[in-house]
């Protein structure tokens, strides 16, 4: 199957911790830059992190040292593993597939919602 599947979404308080999970087909895990984006209301999506095929990362200044991206390539998977989370984290996190050299039209995943609420 040609998408990406998110889960790991939920409910969690200030200061807590979720872990994020995508599975993608193999062909498109092994190639791609694998990423996470996540979108508030009324805000545009923006990205969070992203790993290449070869490991390199990439984090927004909002979560550096607080998230972690990693892949697993026994399940064809990126983790995102989210720590200390605050209220401004919340939104709806989108999993990420795109290859730039050559282009290639990228993937999304469905979504999988994130609340940090006390």
């Amino acid at each position: 199957q040609e998408q990406l599947v998110e889960s790991g979404g939920g409910l969690v308080q200030p200061g807590g911790s979720l872990r994020l999970s995508c599975a993608a087909p193999a062909r498109i895990f092994r190639s791609y830059t694998m990423g996470w984006y996540r979108q508030a209301p009324g805000k545009q999506r923006e990205l969070v992190a992203h790993i290449t095929s070869a490991g390199s990362t990439t984090y927004a200044d909002s979560v550096k040292g607080r998230f972690a991206i990693s892949r697993d390539s026994a399940q064809n998977a990126v983790q995102l593993q989210m720590n200390s989370l605050k209220p401004e984290d919340t939104a709806i996190y989108y999993c990420n597939a795109r290859m730039v050299f050559p282009v290639r039209p990228d993937y999304w995943g469905q979504g999988t919602q994130v609340t940090v609420s006390s």
